[in-house]
């Protein structure tokens, strides 16, 4: 079968998706007229598929898996745009790894007896391998790829709940954008479906803290919503274009600080605004953090986080998880 190479991530938010081929994810920022994109998509749609373009005013972030690298980026030429910060990341050997974990399920059904069934299974939406794997460890049984710059479908949350070995599923859609899709998923199944309206991966953490098996969807969703709703968190991400913001203006390429208020720290070093963003989340108190690293975040920065977070919240005990999301170098959460 031929495989097709995905291309870009032009900057911004807005999401259009096709089935996902297989491979690597592209990085681009995209300056073009919002009245040119839709033409733009177009053409992209007759070179390849899982299409994502977000943004707008002049600025677009987006996303393509096709084998002609060229041609993509000729189509946002032709069109007047100007991409910049072209980064194109092989994730074959990502997909290959989720097909072989898939597949083995698949062919292994006495796996599935030793698990058994349960009263009340979840299913997850998650981006990045390490943090799949994380909420498959503290119990969900359905996995489905997506978060914020590609959104799952109705269809795709109802074949896992479809899959999942109870009557009974409790959703976790983990960003404010899927709770409308997962709610639309009860009146299309058989199974009584229930949405925990979890906005953040730290969210889901602690709901699946109190998630218990063998109670019931309704009992489940009154424990982990008052669960998620009791963490405070907080995201860490790349300013795609120069704007004002209730903490001060922001400039293009500044990492800024989200909290579930809203925009809460800005800077230029992403140490930094994570620690600040942190120490915002703990001025109401705090004995847990967790901190859930992405893709992009370098081992040092890491580190360095550790050791401010550390000195500056002396007895504060820390988590720190693999996630390998993109777009995001840090997601955290204080309880």
């Amino acid at each position: 079968m031929k495989r097709n190479l995905p291309l870009l991530a032009l900057a911004g938010l807005l999401a259009s998706s096709c089935p996902a081929a297989a491979s690597s994810r592209p990085n681009i920022i995209l300056a073009m007229a919002d009245d040119r994109v839709e033409d733009m998509k177009e053409a992209w749609g007759r070179i390849g598929d899982s299409i994502v373009v977000v943004g707008g005013d002049g600025l677009w972030n987006c996303h393509v898996h096709t084998n002609d690298i060229g041609a993509a980026i000729e189509a946002a030429l032709d069109r007047d745009g100007r991409p910049s910060r072209i980064r194109v990341t092989d994730l074959f050997d990502e997909v290959d790894a989720e097909h072989e974990r898939r597949e083995a399920s698949m062919l292994a059904p006495a796996a599935e007896s030793e698990v058994g069934t349960v009263t009340t299974a979840v299913v997850a939406v998650s981006s990045g391998m390490g943090l799949a794997a994380l909420l498959t460890d503290l119990g969900v049984r359905g996995i489905v790829q997506g978060g914020q710059t590609l959104n799952p479908s109705t269809a795709e949350l109802l074949a896992a709940v479809e899959s999942s070995p109870a009557d009974q599923v409790v959703l976790l859609p983990n960003n404010s954008n899927i709770i409308p899709v997962a709610r639309q998923v009860d009146a299309l199944s058989d199974k009584a479906v229930r949405v925990v309206p979890t906005r953040t991966m730290p969210e889901a953490l602690a709901a699946l803290v109190v998630y218990e098996p063998d109670a019931d969807a309704d009992t489940n969703t009154e424990a982990m919503t008052a669960a998620a709703a009791a963490v405070r968190t907080g995201e860490v991400t790349h300013a795609v274009r120069a704007t004002s913001s209730p903490v001060g203006p922001i400039s293009e390429g500044d990492w800024i600080g989200i909290a579930r208020e809203g925009i809460a720290v800005v800077g230029a070093e992403v140490v930094d605004v994570t620690a600040r963003l942190l120490s915002h989340l703990l001025a109401d108190g705090g004995e847990l953090v967790t901190v859930i690293v992405g893709a992009d975040a370098a081992a040092d920065a890491t580190e360095e986080l550790l050791t401010r977070v550390t000195a500056a919240h002396p007895g504060i005990d820390i988590e720190v998880h693999e996630g390998g999301q993109p777009l995001y170098p840090f997601l955290l959460g204080v309880e």
